[in-house]
């Protein structure tokens, strides 16, 4: 049997769907796999993210050929897929889940609690834009675009002294360069960072099923609370909230906080629950974060990001 697997172009879609297949291979020696790489708009819109105002712009046309039998299935980061996908598709697997944690990269080694009053820091994230300057207002946060690698070549102390990134994709890359890693009680990661999502068409049950097997069960409950959480309050990659959950034997906790676009607001809410009804605790947690005044903090948004893109 040979599975056509669609993906984006970029290297760390082709490192990630690389890995995806590796594992498939140990579970179904008898497969063959074959990636054919799709352009998204994401790969062809150079605007910073937060500003490009459509949901899955690295995801949509990749499921589309998934769903018009182009591919069999597709490999995505999982921080990528929207809740709405098509209805004929869906999440059939979960691998187990990369570190969630972003790092910082610097020219001279520097930490972002010590690199220079004034440095100038590079992130393609709002979210992380935002945390950068609660921590260290004295420095300048600056938009940033292209691929992991081109993102540590520029911060080479000429246009920026440093960068801001997620460090699954700098192991999932295997990049040789030194971080710092930013903890995840300080610096809230984006809900599904971390994690490779595998989409199917939903009446395929062989592909499913194949699927299902490097799937990790943990994984896959953690990413339902989680996108669960963002679906409630409609969170997207331009809104400023970071959120992760982690499983502790029959129990799961929540923990999210969500930022002003300024920065200077903040909210906090961790939530524990089931770890068998994640889409509950998920929900939970948004409401308390609605009760905290969550959607105060979305006002104005839109100004303060093309602001900041200005800048």
């Amino acid at each position: 049997m040979k599975y056509i697997v669609g993906a984006r172009g970029s290297q760390l879609s082709i490192a990630q769907t690389n890995w995806v297949i590796s594992e498939l291979k140990k579970v179904n020696p008898d497969c063959e796999y074959e990636i054919k790489s799709i352009t998204t708009k994401g790969d062809t819109d150079s605007r910073p993210l937060f500003t490009i105002n459509q949901k899955g712009i690295f995801e949509k046309e990749v499921d589309r050929a998934v769903s018009q039998k182009e591919v069999d299935f597709a490999v995505h980061s999982l921080k990528d897929v929207p809740s709405e996908l098509d209805e004929s598709l869906i999440i059939a697997s979960i691998p187990k889940r990369e570190a969630v944690n972003d790092v910082f990269i610097s020219s001279d080694d520097s930490s972002l609690e010590n690199i220079k009053k004034g440095a100038v820091i590079g992130t393609s994230s709002l979210r992380r834009a935002v945390q950068v300057s609660r921590i260290r207002p004295d420095v300048t946060v600056k938009p940033i675009r292209g691929n992991i690698e081109t993102r540590i070549k520029k911060a080479s102390g000429e246009d920026f002294d440093a960068i801001v990134l997620a460090q699954a994709g700098i192991s999932r890359l295997g990049v040789d360069v030194k971080f710092s890693p930013l903890s995840i009680e300080t610096f809230s990661p984006s809900p599904g960072q971390g994690a490779i999502a595998i989409v199917s068409r939903a009446d395929d049950e062989n592909t499913i099923s194949m699927l299902k097997k490097i799937e990790d069960a943990d994984s896959r409950l953690e990413i339902e609370a989680e996108r669960a959480l963002s679906d409630y309050v409609d969170s997207g990659c331009r809104f400023p909230l970071g959120a992760y959950a982690k499983s502790n034997g029959s129990e799961m906790t929540l923990t999210v906080f969500a930022f002003s676009v300024d920065g200077k607001q903040s909210l906090h809410v961790s939530k524990t629950g089931s770890k068998n009804d994640p889409k509950f605790l998920g929900k939970s947690a948004g409401e308390e974060l609605r009760k905290k005044g969550v959607n105060d903090l979305a006002l104005n948004w839109r100004e303060k990001v093309e602001e900041w893109n200005k800048s």
